[in-house]
């Protein structure tokens, strides 16, 4: 499958164009980036060529993989979707549920395959501990606490404008939720509270009945740093794997997985599911500032 990649930051270059240029089943050949020089750049080092426009690039490609900030992926998405070309996301979908929608319903007239980078869901410990969980059945509910800081020394995200905007709650609010949902169900109510350092926390209630809150900051305390997702139900407590770390061995498994979708243009982690998130992100952020419980459409 011929793939072009859309964004030329550090994750375009460290995981994105490492993966696709190593894929068996790939063949890397574009790059577009908002920086003409960071895409010549990109280009030179992995032997594929630059565009300095997207529609050109299109025409020369089966896929997209994306690594742009949400705000510019919605649009660039329902683009490639417009141009029949399959679709290989960032986290999180869009930053609204209209653009979200958008691209739900072109990808789903054209019959589309789209898969979402949720790190941690291709990570195969991840994989095998909620089949598990979800197996086990009779959870309540979770706690889920990311509590991490790209200001970090050696952070390569300290720049990143739309996480200093808009914080953990959209950049790593979508892990918790790609964790939560398989195992406790459709989250059909929220209710969100801001908290100090830029801290957003999330009470979300279940179809099923349970009741889940997530704590998220890209800003803690240099002692506060934790990342946890705890189960709790009638097998007593289960902590699921942390993330291992290996990005480009996650995102090479999502590649395979959206190359096996093609023919159904279904997966479990499709647009539809990145729509179902951004609409509880967004649910979260309006109850934070208005102190409402919110249904979730």
């Amino acid at each position: 499958m011929r793939f072009g990649l859309l964004g030329t930051g550090y994750w375009a270059r460290e995981v994105h164009a490492a993966a696709l240029a190593t894929h068996p089943e790939v063949e890397f050949t574009a790059v577009w980036g908002r920086n003409a020089a960071k895409a010549a750049s990109l280009a030179e080092a992995f032997g594929v060529r630059a565009f300095d426009d997207v529609d050109a690039l299109l025409a020369e490609v089966d896929a997209v993989a994306f690594a742009l900030p949400p705000g510019i992926q919605a649009a660039l998405a329902l683009r490639a979707a417009k141009a029949g070309k399959h679709l290989l996301l960032d986290k999180p979908l869009a930053l609204t549920v209209a653009d979200a929608d958008a691209v739900v319903a072109e990808v789903q007239s054209r019959r589309l395959a789209s898969v979402i980078f949720f790190t941690h869901r291709y990570q195969p410990t991840t994989i095998e501990a909620l089949a598990q969980v979800i197996e086990t059945g009779g959870w309540n509910g979770a706690q889920a606490t990311y509590f991490g800081s790209i200001y970090s020394e050696g952070s390569p995200y300290a720049e990143s404008v739309w996480r200093q905007e808009y914080g953990g709650l959209w950049d790593i609010g979508p892990h918790a939720l790609s964790l939560l949902i398989p195992v406790l169900g459709p989250v059909t109510s929220v209710t969100g509270t801001f908290g100090p350092r830029q801290t957003t926390h999330v009470t979300s209630a279940h179809a099923s009945g349970a009741v889940s809150t997530m704590s998220l900051t890209l800003d803690c305390a240099p002692l506060a740093s934790r990342t946890e997702t705890a189960l709790h139900g009638e097998s007593g407590w289960v902590t699921l794997p942390t993330f291992d770390g290996d990005a480009l061995g996650s995102l090479s498994r999502a590649i395979s997985q959206l190359i096996e979708a093609v023919p159904e243009g279904r997966h479990p982690l499709d647009v539809r599911f990145g729509r179902d998130v951004v609409a509880i992100l967004a649910a979260a952020e309006a109850s934070a500032k208005t102190g409402a419980r919110l249904e979730i459409g």
